[in-house]
């Protein structure tokens, strides 16, 4: 320990000097013992050295301030962990320093460039532009960013291409909405679409903001939105090659209707609530003529015959134009026995009839289907209106109703394509806001047929005495997913992709996809065979327009060349030049001045998302098929469908090669989130906090990306104050064992201090071969996008495996040992080795972690690297030493650990001891098995890590020859003599030997022995010793 001094004083050639009682030496810091620390009390100090003003202490103090000093020394003796590692995340400021640091490095960019021969390209399902984030785009788009950081790591070019579907009705409604009502009709159709546009370029600029605060890694600089100009071009090439190959067309067809959007819907934009209620009526249409030969011989007047239906649509009553059958099916005439009327109804329904009605009702004949086609019955609420009964098809059955069905082609596919069949009109009294127009008489005309219009249809069914029950009837009904209101069909010209001429390549596209699950594979399929045709036009401003023109008799006018010519004016203006430009700016030249009239409809958003592989691939970021789609489980009939239909329409192949899906998120009761029920997760509270931080901490992305991650996906997903709090929990003791792991490796330089992995104790051994199975199914599970069984094997690693077993028996070694001892050295080596390949296992779920994490981790071998993701995946060596002791062997001693553990607790509970090394083991062996003769090796091990005492955690381990000695010398003693597991032993607990050592605490007899060092056992002297001669 050297230090200046001003004026030495010379005694017989010695310098002496006498610092006052505590005063601090400024130079201290050259004494590598005193660790800054040392206060000095008259002490004697010896010149070492000729000079008189450097002296050196000799460590001989006088007595009265011995036992101070060599205190502070043996406390400064102990390798207590350093880092920069923060014990807490802080993560609302880290994480942010984080980003910062990777936006400003470019590190993304980089990693980009670097990567440049492998590809993997995970394409990106545009999120709809409106409104705040919710807690399922944070699953998405973290579970995409997991998928793509991870092929980061593994030398791909896993460029992340964000997207946002820009168009469709909800953002037109928010214009509506933002302006006063007043103002609506002087409102024009480009104000319109400029207002939509830039509510969706604050939305996406919104939504980009939080995706990134996520830590979601893509080119959000260059994202592709559905409104863009060369987006728009390249939807138009793909509906121009579909419509030139015949797939679409026009035509007037029943489709689902929203009179609250007053448009028409895709099956896509449905819901299909469960607790709708319908009003259901049987009602009796009165026949008028039958056939010659239907009556026989019953003295039955036609006119007293009605046939009964059943509906749970009376307002399309009025289109009503025939009544259809099953020809297979058995049907009977009946009479009701209070009154002279006869019923016709499916002999298999008679019995629900009878139920409802609550007549008695008496077979008169039985009669077939086909019996009945050619019948005429009186219109129930036109007069002098005469309709058919005529065939119908297996989609009639005895199953619910009557088996007749009310036919009205203008409102139902069914019924249509019967109509089609039977040359019925096609009557559809309902206009686009689901009022009843003038054909359907003057009563009804004006009224909402999903209201009183539905009313006054019972009223007067009702009068004519044709009302037989009426009953509340709950049940699935379409909706329209927007509004969330009701849903009705309605016969109208559309534009329609029809499936006919190329089902059989769709289907077989989906047989060449890896669904994930792979019972999706059976969803997207029934879908595709049971799809009709896509209603593909809308009757909405705010949209890519459908680029067709008419001519006087609304004949459609649409050829190559127009496509090609509107498509260039599109990709050079945007689509809102369909809508300022007039029609002869918008033709080619041959077609102007021929008064063709533009057409005003837009394509449905479906369509535009389905077409995001044409605008990726068109400017070369996509190269067909994508690697992965992965979106919920609702776009089997989205936008994994639609993309399909269309890529497989136009390239005859799927757009991509795996398809994943993962389920929707409820809280943690199970139940849909709802603003109004107050369950709803706002993922940025999670990661920034609330206003009340008490409330709602700010637990940061890491946590919410660990949720994500511990989560089953692929089923329904839960979230809640509980579970991010257990979430958040588990993260606190990961990070506390990667601390725990940095920071003591301060001092170890891979080069210079690494063990041999031959020369390795078995226990460091074990740990390797534990962490290399780890490896190897974390990587399997990666790949197979299995992030939850990363989690668990995650958390059992750190917890169970490093926290509660190797670094717990590892702390004695780490910080007793002398810095350079073999012990610490080898601990410091498998540390070493796990932290750099954990560093990288963790990072693409929990990248902020692991970035800060390589930040402090300056023993990394990789000191190149700026960032964690430059430095590639984990290791593939595998320690190749042989083993002496089997995973099987370490399975059996740790199951004697937690015997021995039960031991303890049992001695602490009762106060025998305090500290597990408080205590004395004894144990007892039958010496006939394979396990004894294995444990009593290891135990013999001199390396001062393998033997007994250190991997129990205790001073003493003692075996004992009987069960007999065992039983007197110790308590709370436990046997396990299981056979099976070819392992019988006993354990039981004393209190230890000897007194306890200041330094190590643990207890030793040695301890009193040595005079300069009473307080320590001879392991520590010996330490002490060693460090005072090195200095």
């Amino acid at each position: 320990m050297a230090f200046l001094v001003d004026r030495p004083v010379l005694v017989n050639g010695i310098g002496f000097v006498v610092i006052p009682h505590g005063r601090q030496v400024s130079s201290l810091h050259y004494c590598r013992c005193s660790r800054n620390k040392l206060r000095l009390t008259n002490w004697r100090v010896e010149r070492r050295r000729k000079s008189l003003h450097i002296l050196c202490c000799a460590l001989r103090t006088k007595t009265e301030s011995d036992r101070e000093f060599w205190n502070e020394f043996y406390k400064n003796s102990i390798n207590l962990p350093k880092t920069r590692f923060e014990q807490r995340a802080n993560a609302a400021v880290k994480e942010l320093e984080i980003q910062k640091f990777w936006e400003e490095h470019s590190i993304y960019e980089k990693i980009l460039e670097a990567n440049p021969h492998k590809t993997f390209f995970l394409h990106d399902g545009p999120p709809y532009a409106n409104g705040a984030l919710h807690i399922g785009h944070a699953l998405n788009k973290i579970l995409k960013d997991i998928i793509c950081r991870y092929h980061l790591l593994r030398g791909f070019q896993a460029r992340f291409i964000p997207g946002w579907d820009c168009h469709g009705l909800p953002i037109e409604l928010k214009v509506w909405q933002s302006i006063p009502k007043s103002s609506h009709s002087q409102l024009s159709i480009i104000e319109l679409r400029r207002r939509a546009a830039e509510f969706a370029r604050k939305t996406v600029e919104e939504q980009k903001q939080s995706f990134k605060r996520f830590g979601v890694w893509g080119t959000w600089s260059r994202p592709y939105l559905t409104m863009s100009p060369e987006y728009e071009a390249a939807q138009i090439q793909v509906f121009g090659e579909m419509f030139m190959r015949g797939y679409i067309y026009r035509a007037r067809k029943p489709v689902h209707w929203s009179p609250s959007s007053r448009t028409a819907l895709a099956e896509a934009e449905l819901e299909y609530p469960e607790d709708h209620v319908s009003t259901a009526i049987y009602v009796s249409f009165k026949v008028v003529s039958v056939g010659p030969h239907f009556l026989k011989d019953l003295s039955i007047s036609p006119n007293n015959i009605e046939l009964v239906i059943w509906t749970t649509t009376p307002w399309t009553l009025p289109a009503n134009e025939a009544v259809a059958v099953n020809p297979d099916m058995t049907y009977i005439l009946v009479k009701v026995a209070s009154m002279n009327r006869f019923f016709i109804v499916a002999k298999d329904c008679m019995e629900r009839l009878r139920d409802k009605l609550h007549l008695e009702l008496q077979t008169i004949i039985e009669l077939t289907g086909d019996s009945l086609v050619g019948m005429k019955y009186g219109h129930p609420i036109l007069k002098n209106k005469v309709c058919p009964v005529v065939r119908g098809g297996s989609y009639i059955t005895s199953e619910s109703g009557t088996g007749l069905v009310h036919t009205a082609p203008g409102h139902g596919e069914e019924d249509f394509l019967v109509g089609k069949r039977e040359n019925l009109p096609v009557t559809c009294p309902v206009d686009e806001n689901g009022l009843f127009t003038k054909e359907a008489g003057e009563l009804l005309c004006g009224h909402s047929v999903l209201g009183q219009g539905n009313k006054l249809v019972l009223e007067l069914v009702d009068e004519m005495n044709m009302l037989l029950v009426k009953e509340s009837y709950r049940h699935k009904y379409p909706y329209d997913w927007r509004t969330k209101e009701p849903t009705i069909y309605r016969t109208t010209e559309q534009w329609f992709a029809s499936l006919e001429n190329f089902r059989e390549d769709v289907l077989k596209s989906i047989e060449e996809v890896e669904w994930i699950p792979e019972s999706k594979k059976n969803l997207i399929r029934s879908m595709v065979m049971e799809r009709s045709d896509w209603c593909i036009s809308r009757q909405r401003s705010w949209g890519v327009p459908i680029p067709v023109f008419y001519d006087l008799s609304h004949t459609p006018v649409l050829d190559r060349e127009i496509l090609e010519h509107v498509k260039n004016i599109i990709q050079e203006k945007g689509s809102d030049a369909w809508f300022y430009l007039s029609e002869d700016e918008l033709l080619p030249e041959k077609y102007r001045n021929r008064n063709l009239v533009k057409g005003m409809d837009t394509m449905d958003v479906w369509f535009d998302s389905g077409c995001s592989w044409a605008a990726l691939s068109s400017n070369s970021n996509l190269s067909l098929p994508a690697d992965l789609y992965l979106e919920g489980g609702d776009q089997h009939r989205g936008w994994f469908q639609s993309s399909l239909l269309t890529c497989v329409a136009t390239k005859g192949h799927a757009p991509y090669r795996k398809a994943l899906t993962h389920g929707f998120v409820l809280d943690e009761k199970g139940v849909k989130m709802s603003k109004s029920i107050g369950n709803v997760i706002d993922p940025i509270v999670v990661v920034s906090g609330g206003s009340n931080l008490k409330n709602n901490p700010a637990y940061g992305a890491d946590v919410l990306r660990l949720w994500v991650a511990s989560v089953d996906y692929r089923n329904e997903v839960f979230i809640g104050p509980n579970i991010i709090r257990q979430v958040a929990d588990i993260y606190r003791k990961i990070r506390n064992t990667l601390r725990f792991m940095v920071g003591n490796l301060y001092d170890f330089r891979k080069q210079e201090d690494a063990i041999s992995l031959a020369e390795l104790p078995e226990l460091d051994k074990y740990m390797l071969r534990i962490f290399g199975k780890f490896k190897e199914s974390v990587e399997n599970w990666y790949e197979r996008y299995e992030f939850t069984f990363i989690y668990q094997a995650l958390q059992r690693l750190c917890i169970t495996e490093l926290s509660n077993f190797y670094l717990d028996i590892s702390k004695d070694r780490l910080y007793v040992s002398a810095p350079d001892d073999f012990r610490r050295r080898s601990c410091q080596t498998v540390l070493h080795i796990l932290l750099e390949d954990l560093v990288r296992i963790l990072a693409p779920i929990l990248p902020h972690t692991a970035e800060d994490l390589w930040q402090c981790f300056e023993s990394r071998q990789d000191v190149n690297a700026a960032s964690v993701f430059q430095s590639g995946w984990i290791s593939t060596n595998h320690l190749s030493s042989s083993f002496y002791l089997e995973d099987a062997f370490w399975d059996k001693l740790r199951m004697l650990r937690d015997d021995v553990n039960k031991c303890l607790e049992k001695a602490r509970e009762e106060q025998l001891i305090g500290s597990s090394l408080q205590s004395r083991v004894g144990i007892y062996l039958d010496d006939d098995t394979k396990f004894s003769h294995s444990f009593r090796q290891l135990s013999n091990s001199s390396n001062q890590v393998d033997q007994l005492e250190y991997l129990l955690l205790v001073s003493q381990v003692e075996f004992v020859e009987s069960k007999e000695h065992l039983w007197r010398e110790y308590s709370y003693i436990r046997e396990n003599n299981n056979n099976n597991n070819d392992i019988r032993y006993s354990v039981g607990v004393s209190k230890a030997l000897g007194h306890k050592c200041i330094r190590c605490w643990n207890f030793s007899t040695t301890v009193l022995q040595n005079e300069t060092h009473p307080q320590l056992c001879h392991r520590c002297v010996s330490i002490v010793e060693k460090l005072v001669a090195s200095k």
